[in-house]
């Protein structure tokens, strides 16, 4: 398998930027932004020289669109544009899509601040901003909800190579992974009136040491029971980067997974949303809203870097 970009498969660091970027026009700019995009990575390695320590790393992924006009190889045979969703209840999971994703990692928020704005400042006027948001490690890995994040993650790199990365299914595209990403706005004001054990039910796991409710005690509505899934006796998995970002005015969570196949993420947003017929919608969602909504392609490295030549 081709090697993959270096912030799919470690474990999330504490400090996150994400920058999703739309190409204007694409079809005047698209090889100059595919060259830069494929530079990215010799753009990291030498900002991340200032202090090894921080391990600084940024995995680039690109729109279907985007990818579709740039690639010399086709497209990953599971790629496709993020579906606007809408529940029964007008519950809305919006599509706003972007051409390129940046993802960067590391202990040092101005090691980040430096690489986004380097690799801003090479696009130039090819690009423009959609969304920028800078995210951190809230206390023990919580939520802003209160509630610890990321507890079903696969761990250890050889579950979330098998969890994360394209295989054997589409070898040309093997070593590289599918994103789906969503930024989500929390109302905190409306959570925080809740007690608890009320906020607990809506999770379906306690709040101190995060441990899975009783099946009994775990409400079909809470986020648990909506997004824990299995197929065939297995459970379905993504590798989750997921970070709280906010202002004193608005605060949330931006959603990122990489995996091998786009459907998982997908069918545990209906799931949420309610669109699966059996009358359940996830609770949590009564507390927070989906403002934006995209997927994408992360390539491999060999391949990524292909893409300047």
């Amino acid at each position: 398998m081709a090697t993959p970009q270096n912030g799919i498969l470690p474990a999330p660091r504490p400090c996150a930027r994400f920058v999703v970027l739309k190409v204007r026009p694409p079809v005047r700019n698209k090889r100059k932004v595919a060259k830069i995009a494929a530079n990215i990575p010799s753009i990291t390695a030498r900002i991340a020289k200032v202090d090894p320590r921080a391990k600084l790393s940024c995995t680039v992924s690109f729109g279907t669109s985007f990818w579709n006009a740039v690639s010399k190889k086709g497209k990953p045979r599971r790629l496709k544009t993020f579906p606007k969703i809408t529940g029964p209840d007008k519950r809305v999971a919006p599509s706003t899509g972007g051409d390129i994703l940046l993802h960067i990692l590391s202990k040092r928020p101005d090691l980040n601040f430096e690489l986004a704005s380097t690799i801003r400042s090479e696009f130039g006027d090819a690009v423009h901003v959609l969304d920028d948001v800078i995210g951190f490690e809230y206390l023990d890995t919580r939520d802003l909800t209160g509630f610890i994040d990321g507890t079903e993650n696969p761990t250890g790199v050889k579950n979330r190579r098998e969890v994360g990365l394209i295989g054997d299914e589409d070898p040309a595209f093997a070593g590289g992974s599918y994103v789906f990403c969503q930024r989500y706005v929390h109302n905190l004001p409306k959570w925080n009136r809740l007690a608890d054990k009320s906020q607990e039910k809506i999770i379906g796991r306690t709040k101190k040491k995060s441990i899975e409710l009783s099946d009994q005690k775990k409400p079909p509505s809470s986020h648990v029971a909506r997004v824990v899934m299995q197929e065939n006796g297995e459970e379905l998995e993504i590798v989750r980067h997921s970070f709280p970002y906010g202002s004193v005015d608005q605060k949330g969570l931006f959603f990122l997974a990489y995996t091998r196949d786009l459907n998982i993420p997908l069918k545990m947003l209906n799931r949420m949303l309610g669109t699966t017929g059996d009358g359940h919608h996830d609770r949590l969602t009564d507390f927070t809203q989906a403002v934006t909504g995209a997927t994408f392609f992360a390539p491999s490295l060999p391949m990524l870097r292909s893409l300047g030549k």
